[in-house]
């Protein structure tokens, strides 16, 4: 055997700029999205976290809501709804996340004010709506009766659903039971409430990336009640002692919200200590989740996309979501290949994170002259 010795040969090949790769700076980050569909991922020309790049957005300027209100949807519970943007223009639902999140101004940006008319409103027991923290006649298709009697109220006939995180399981469920009010649906972060889903970020997943936030999250509970941390927590913060109540709230909320962004947000983290946001988001997700979100089944969401199937719909998804993996967004979009769906390469699971509000900007434009 004749071994022959030659220079090593580098060819370095002069590629078009959309398909390059550029390190993150200081000053320039980006957002890289693909496309899927039933055959093939491509991925389109990078979003630059830019002002410059004109395929960058960074949302629409605040606006104030032009009418408030709160509608008795039962005997129990009023809630709180507001509308933002042109009166005459395109109507958007806003479905807010948690369960027991409520709607913050910062969501009216994510649409072109000029061109929609932007509804929103606080489910059962969150936000602004009352009673607060109520958890009798709260479940999923009591929220999904909402939404239909909050259309009803303002005349819509039918409407953009708009909905992540649990948002997302509420869009779903809506349209599914109520297909032909929906014109199209921009969904983030998907959650379909099923037991791995839960599994992964309230026991054993989540907790081997964020050891040091799973500490915290995991001291409120005895060691003999861990094997079950939702069902533990949900004891807790239904307790009849609000010192009790509170402790776990803030605990339950202060995991979540440490979790939810690519780079942990400061901000974000310390929303889990104010009282009356975490009461209500512990308190009423603990609730949805021991009830497995009163599904029929774990499946129900996906078994029934034949239902939606025609509906347009955008899906945007951060790679690195933690609090809602990208592995159901991948379950839906097998059962759903007609959807689009972008990945955010460099996102978590927050709703304001750069490439994630940027393509939920887009999606909100594609759909605002339906």
């Amino acid at each position: 055997m004749i071994l022959l010795k030659a220079p090593l040969l580098v060819i370095f090949f002069a590629l078009p700029y959309t398909h390059s790769f550029h390190l993150p700076t200081t000053k320039r980050t980006i957002a890289r999205t693909f496309t899927m569909n039933p055959d093939s991922l491509t991925i389109p020309p990078h979003t630059k976290h830019d002002p410059d790049c004109p395929d960058f957005r960074t949302g629409y300027p605040p606006i104030e809501a032009y009418e408030t209100g709160f509608l008795q949807v039962s005997d129990l519970h009023n809630i709180y709804w507001e509308q933002s943007g042109n009166p005459n223009g395109n109507p958007v639902v806003v479905l807010h996340g948690g369960p027991g999140g409520g709607c913050p101004p910062s969501y009216r940006t994510y649409f072109d004010p000029a061109k929609y008319r932007i509804i929103m409103f606080d489910q059962r027991g969150a936000g602004q709506s009352l009673p607060f923290a109520e958890l009798k006649e709260n479940t999923t298709w009591d929220l999904v009766s909402d939404i239909e009697k909050v259309r009803v109220h303002l005349g819509v006939e039918k409407w953009v659903v708009f909905g992540g995180s649990w948002g997302s399981t509420l869009s779903l469920s809506y349209s599914q039971k109520h297909r032909d009010r929906v014109k199209a649906l921009v969904l983030r972060g998907i959650f379909m409430c099923r037991r791995s889903e839960l599994q992964f970020f309230y026991q054993e997943g989540t907790s081997h990336l964020f050891p040091d936030a799973w500490e915290k999250y995991i001291a409120v509970i005895p060691e003999v009640e861990r094997h079950d941390m939702i069902s533990a927590y949900h004891r807790r913060v239904t307790d009849d002692d609000p010192a009790v109540r509170l402790e776990a709230a803030k605990a339950w909320t202060t995991w979540e919200m440490s979790t939810s962004n690519l780079i942990p947000n400061e901000a974000k983290i310390a929303q889990g200590e104010d009282p009356k946001f975490a009461e209500a988001f512990a308190r009423i997700e603990t609730h949805y989740f021991v009830h497995g979100a009163f599904m029929r089944n774990d499946q129900q969401l996906l078994e029934d996309v034949d239902k939606i199937r025609d509906v347009p719909c955008t899906i945007v998804q951060g790679r690195y979501d933690v609090v809602c993996p990208m592995k159901s967004c991948w379950d839906l979009h097998r059962a759903w290949p007609e959807a689009d769906v972008k990945v955010v390469s460099d996102a978590g699971h927050s709703m304001s994170e750069p490439g994630i509000k940027s393509e939920l900007l887009k999606a909100t434009d594609k759909y605002a002259d339906l």
